[in-house]
């Protein structure tokens, strides 16, 4: 279900870009880790709170959640690219990417955008998974 929030999320904020022509923006694409730091934060804080204990739990738990959501998020942009026009707009998007530049086709694109977004999933979800170590399990505690 959070995966699905973090989709919504951020589908709708490159929506919104696109349609205000912020899109080659970078700093402004930094705002999907928030939307994914938002999603991710709140699997962990419902897994606390149904009782679901365990570091490493809760850690696939996040990563899984982030990774649906950038799953459903790179087949949707798959999915704009292709209805904005193709390879074309592609190219005016790519080049505004860190990884962009060149002659990108759609599908080296996407599998690009999966290796970076699977970076940021297991980077979110490790980093919220400090936060929450002590109140998922507590470790380092002498008996």
């Amino acid at each position: 279900m959070n995966g699905i929030i973090i989709f919504l999320g951020i589908g709708i904020y490159f929506l919104f870009l696109d349609f205000m022509k912020l899109s080659h923006i970078f700093p402004l694409r930094i705002v999907n880790i928030l939307i994914v730091a938002y999603g991710v934060n709140r699997t962990i804080k419902m897994n606390q709170a149904d009782g679901i204990r365990g570091y490493n739990t809760n850690f696939l738990s996040a990563v899984i959640t982030s990774m649906i959501g950038a799953i459903l998020s790179i087949a949707c942009l798959l999915a704009y690219i292709e209805f904005r026009g193709g390879e074309p707009y592609l190219k005016n998007l790519a080049d505004s990417f860190i990884f962009g530049g060149g002659e990108l086709t759609i599908q080296q694109y996407c599998i690009g955008l999966l290796f970076e977004s699977t970076a940021a999933s297991l980077i979110v979800s490790f980093c919220l998974m400090q936060y929450w170590k002590d109140k998922v399990e507590v470790i380092n505690k002498v008996d």
